[in-house]
Order: C-alpha cells, then sequence, then structure tokens
C-alpha cells in the first residue's frame, strides 16, 4: 500500500458562522493535493471533521495514512468515544444524542470501509508544524469559500 500524510484542519468565524476546512496530502513520491471548501452556517467541530472525511475520500486506492489533526474532539472521537456511541445507538453516556452524528457515521463508514491503515495523531495547532500550518490556510481560505 502507498503510504500518505495527512494534516487536516478546520475554521470558523463565529461558532456557529460562515467557516472552513482544509487538507493536505503528502505521498511518499513526494507529490502534494491540497483541498479546501466551506459552508455559510457551521461550527468548528463540523470543519475539523469534514477536512478529514474530504481528506480520506480523495484517496483513490487503500494506504497507509499518518492522519494529523490538531481537533482533540475528533481524536478522543474516533480513537476513544465511536465505539460507545454505535453501541448506545449514537447516544452519549448522558443519553443525549451524539452531535453531528450525520459526520461521525460518514467518517466511520470510511475508516472501516476504505481499507486503510491509518494512524491518528495529534498535532497542536498554530505551534508551528509546517503540514498544520499549511492545512490551517487552506481551512480558512475555505471560509472564504464558505460566504455565499
Amino acid at each position: 500500500m502507498n503510504k500518505v500524510v495527512i494534516y487536516t484542519d478546520g475554521a470558523c468565524k463565529g461558532n456557529p458562522g460562515p467557516g472552513g476546512w482544509g487538507a493536505l496530502l503528502q505521498s511518499e513520491d513526494g507529490s502534494e493535493k491540497e483541498l479546501c471548501g466551506g459552508e455559510p452556517g457551521t461550527t468548528n467541530n463540523r470543519m475539523e471533521m469534514l477536512a478529514v472525511i474530504e481528506a480520506l475520500s480523495a484517496l483513490k486506492r487503500p494506504c497507509h495514512v499518518t492522519l494529523h489533526v490538531d481537533s482533540q474532539y475528533v481524536l478522543k472521537g474516533i480513537t476513544e468515544w465511536l465505539p460507545g456511541w454505535k453501541a448506545k445507538g449514537w447516544r452519549t453516556a448522558a443519553k443525549q444524542p451524539v452531535k453531528n452524528v450525520d459526520l461521525w457515521q460518514r467518517l466511520d463508514a470510511l475508516v472501516a470501509g476504505g481499507g486503510h491503515s491509518i494512524d491518528w495523531r495529534w498535532v497542536r495547532g498554530h505551534n508551528g508544524d509546517p503540514g498544520n500550518e499549511r492545512a490551517d490556510g487552506l481551512a480558512n481560505r475555505g471560509v472564504d469559500l464558505g460566504r455565499f
């Protein structure tokens, strides 16, 4: 399988407000792909999730993925909370509906059915990591695309 490094980020001007997502995909042969998009009325958490969804959706075949996120919400959701939510019928421990369930279900399907081997990594946002800074720039570009 090909190796791909992905950096994702989300941005929102107001929460809720116009938002954007960005993803940087880097393959082992040195090629890169930048993705971004936006929505007019959304939240930061939704944009963080959509960045990961769009990045994984862009992969044409199963890959070894090192996926960097600066969102604890996304990281803990996918690596810790998701099995419990599913077992409880998409309810939290407090028996409340899971927020952003539509995106969690899309992400779950991509992770389970994409054939990828994913190494989830957290990176501190706005701390000088070149990949994260580029994803942040793409997410902010996405905010402008979402203002319509």
